[in-house]
């Protein structure tokens, strides 16, 4: 950073004000900040040391070094706020060793601490005497949290988010305010969705039967050779016994009969005919409301694993002779079986394939309804109409009533005359033109498009000064509190605390965070935070060369994500350390998953906790397939790639974009084929690659035993992989035991790091030079409490950026 030039001594890049308050700090008697004065334009020995030794030849403001010039800051800004940001920049480098280079000349550690120590202090003293919580900016909803409220709001288990266009991310994650911008064609998706959640909730939608069509998640054709089947559970959804088939989440409109249909294998090399000889239907009754259909077979006690040839020659694959066997095809409600179709245990073709993969469920349509009943009694409905008029002089204020409970909580708050005013007026125009339950169903469509439902907005206090701080109303903190930790609206507990002014006392509150990560609402937080934070939904688009691992399938895939997924949730609904997510000695898995990492005696596909042994190579996000997978390309590890990921999600220090027209790695030299370090090695010879591979490829290089899907291996490209890295400072290690010391001994920094993940997440917003003394403040209680994942939680809210709001400019 650099602004207006000031005349310099004898060639230091600090004026003497900053001399003489660094030599207090050496001399292990560092002032207050509020009493730094300025010292008189003199060298002295001590502090210059540090500063003039090992900063000024190239931070200052004819070199620049990392657009960074030490020439304008003075002790005085410490206690001033002023070149924030340049502080904390010299701050974090130093205290993480980064500066000065380790090619350059050290201060000795004693020095370094200490200069480290009054730095950090000065800064959070001023932070602590001037609070800012920074701009606050007018957000809204992201498509998740539009689809929980809706959820919440109208006890409407339908999930609308693919209905809203994805939303952009910030910052690493999609509840950004500055990125969740507003459209034409944004505001026409929700009005339509605001129209069909609002006729499924109050029970008016059409009755005209139409088809729902899910294609269930396969394995495409191997060697064109058809689509694999498993004899085992494909849900947990489906009844027990059951094999291969699949779920999907049905909303039945009304209490009436549907058709339930399977599209079945065909044995062909091309499953994508759809042909009718494949389908078949029966019809079941269902009640109005949220429902799991699912179709599935038996599981067989002993089969024949000889059915799985992956060959497309009669030769060696030759037709069956004996007839088709009868299969019975489990048809199941909510995980009830309620009816049986027979279906042939193979059906030939003129494109036959193979013997006979074992029958299995490709797609599933639902059709209805057929024959439907009046309006049934629907937990929405009953959500909605907690009145029933039975006179026309009675409908008005029971329509009041309604809408005043619906709007307290979309809104999030009271609501009066104003609010209700617009909603009651279409009311009395639906009405005037049909009935009752149609002028309701107009009030809740007009509400799901509100700006105060859409928007999350935070009125300053009338009498409030531009650029003043004051702590947000109790209801302005439900609605944070619940959008950080579920994504979705305050329930009526949270909000009625917030109502009677007790939300913002400390035991409260904190009660209300225990209640709500106990809740299985907090699960968003392991979808929403979690998901981006370890780049989980990047996952579904991995796409495995399966010439390279032909044993990647999708129940790897949905493996690897629940593994991440629940170890995620387990720390935070138990409490653990967040050193767990560096290293741990439990995972969770499933026999497919633990087959892929060589573990034995784990049956079944259910998912459980198994305890972990160092010869297994796991234990911590860096052992798990998941993140190793959406860390590599489709057929090779990235050395680079992982040990970015490392840098930036779990130490917090991205490296710089890389140049423009980076050459790409050479991975055949000399006639030979090279591994992944030999490549690297080759690229590290460009000067201008080297300064950023020296941090990033020794992270990578310990993970190199971990191929691009996460199984272990001994060798790349026919060569011994080696393992042994070393740090920019010089610390050696090997393999992922050793990059799990390394950032065990640097737990305070994870830990700030993962706080400054959180709270970015919290606030929804971009985190400044502001924020950083209360990513230390959260860190360092954390670290007095053994690291604690809900002390972290609990900290943040308790924080000045989360309770605080600054009246803009």
């Amino acid at each position: 950073m650099s602004v207006r030039r000031r005349p310099t001594l004898g060639g230091s890049v600090f004026a003497a004000s900053v001399v003489l308050a660094a030599t207090a700090v050496f001399a292990h008697s560092a002032p207050a900040p509020q009493t730094i004065t300025p010292a008189a334009p003199a060298m002295s020995d001590g502090a210059p040391a540090l500063f003039a030794k090992h900063c000024a030849s190239c931070h200052n403001d004819i070199d620049q070094i990392a657009q960074l010039s030490l020439d304008d800051l003075r002790s005085a800004d410490l206690g001033n706020g002023d070149h924030g940001d340049a502080w904390e920049k010299i701050l974090r480098r130093v205290r993480i060793g980064e500066m000065p280079p380790s090619t350059k000349p050290q201060p000795d550690p004693v020095s370094r601490a200490a200069f480290v120590a009054w730095l950090e202090r000065s800064l959070d003293a001023y932070a602590a005497a001037h609070p800012d919580p920074g701009r606050a900016t007018i957000r809204r909803l992201n498509r998740v949290e539009y689809a929980n409220a809706v959820r919440d709001l109208l006890a409407l288990d339908v999930d609308v988010t693919r209905e809203l266009p994805q939303d952009n991310s910030g910052y690493g994650f999609d509840n950004i305010a500055d990125v969740l911008s507003v459209s034409p064609t944004l505001m026409d998706r929700y009005v339509a969705v605001a129209g069909k959640v609002g006729r499924m909730a109050t029970g008016l939608t059409s009755k005209r039967s139409f088809v729902t069509t899910v294609e269930l998640p396969k394995d495409g054709s191997i060697a064109n050779g058809g689509r694999p089947a498993y004899n085992e559970r494909a849900s947990d959804a489906l009844p027990l016994g059951s094999r291969g088939g699949g779920t999907v989440d049905y909303f039945a409109r009304y209490d009436a009969t549907y058709e339930i249909s399977g599209w079945l294998n065909a044995n062909t090399n091309n499953e994508t005919d759809h042909l009718n000889e494949d389908k078949v239907s029966v019809r079941v009754s269902l009640r109005a409301g949220a429902h799991v259909i699912g179709l599935s077979f038996r599981r067989a006690i002993a089969p024949d694993e000889t059915v799985q040839t992956l060959r497309n020659d009669l030769d060696k694959v030759p037709l069956p002779t004996d007839p088709p066997v009868m299969l019975p095809l489990d048809v199941s409600v909510d995980g009830v079986r309620v009816s049986q179709i027979p279906v042939p245990s193979y059906r030939l073709s003129p494109r036959y394939a193979q013997q006979n993969y074992p029958r299995d469920v490709l797609q599933i349509d639902v059709a209805g309804p057929f024959g439907p009943t009046g309006i049934a009694s629907t937990p929405s409905r009953k959500r909605i109409f907690t009145c029933t008029p039975t006179r026309a002089a009675a409908e008005l204020p029971c329509a009041r009533r309604i809408i005043t409970a619906l709007a307290r909580r979309a809104y999030r708050r009271p609501v009066g005359d104003a609010d209700l005013a617009p909603l009651l007026r279409l009311y009395a125009a639906e009405r005037a033109g049909s009935d009752f339950d149609h002028g309701v169903e107009a009030m809740v469509e007009a509400l799901l498009v509100s700006p105060n439902f859409l928007f999350l907005v935070e009125p300053d206090p009338r009498d409030s000064t531009p650029g003043s701080v004051h702590p947000v109303s109790d209801v302005e903190l439900a609605s944070r509190l619940s959008f950080f930790l579920w994504s979705s609206i305050p329930d009526d507990t949270l909000l009625s605390l917030a109502e009677r002014g007790r939300l913002h006392q400390p035991k409260v509150i904190e009660a209300q965070v225990a209640r709500m990560l106990d809740d299985p609402r907090a699960a968003a937080l392991t979808r929403n935070f979690a998901g981006q934070w370890l780049y989980l939904r990047n996952l579904d688009q991995q796409r495995p060369d399966i010439a390279v691992y032909p044993k990647f399938d999708t129940r790897l895939r949905a493996a690897m994500a629940q593994e991440t997924g629940m170890f995620f949730d387990h720390v935070v609904r138990t409490n653990r350390s967040v050193l767990d997510f560096i290293a741990a000695d439990y995972t969770f898995l499933n026999q497919r998953l633990a087959e892929h990492y060589g573990i034995a005696g784990v049956r079944g596909t259910a998912m459980r906790r198994v305890a972990l042994d160092p010869a297994d190579h796991r234990g911590g996000l860096l052992g798990q397939a998941s993140v190793l997978t959406v860390t590599s390309y489709g057929n090779h590890t990235s050395v680079v790639k992982r040990g970015k990921w490392i840098l930036e999600n779990l130490l917090a220090a991205a490296p710089p974009p890389p140049p423009p027209d980076v050459p790409a790695l050479i991975a055949v030299h000399g006639g030979r084929a090279l591994n992944a370090r030999q490549q690297l090695e080759l690229h590290r010879t460009n000067p201008a690659c080297a300064g950023c591979h020296v941090k990033m490829d020794p992270l990578g290089f310990a993970l190199e035993n971990l191929d691009a899907i996460g199984g272990y291996r001994m060798t790349d490209a026919g060569q011994p992989i080696d393992v042994a890295a070393k740090m920019p400072d010089g610390t050696t290690f090997s393999g992922l035991a050793g990059l799990q010391r390394i950032l065990l001994d640097r737990k305070d920094e994870f830990t700030s790091a993962f706080t400054e993940r959180l709270l970015t997440y919290a606030l929804a917003r971009g985190l400044t030079q502001r924020d950083m003394p209360a990513v230390r403040k959260v860190a360092k209680r954390a670290a007095a409490d053994d690291y604690r994942i809900r002390t972290i939680v609990q900290s943040i809210v308790a924080s000045d950026p989360f309770r605080l709001r600054k009246t803009p400019l």
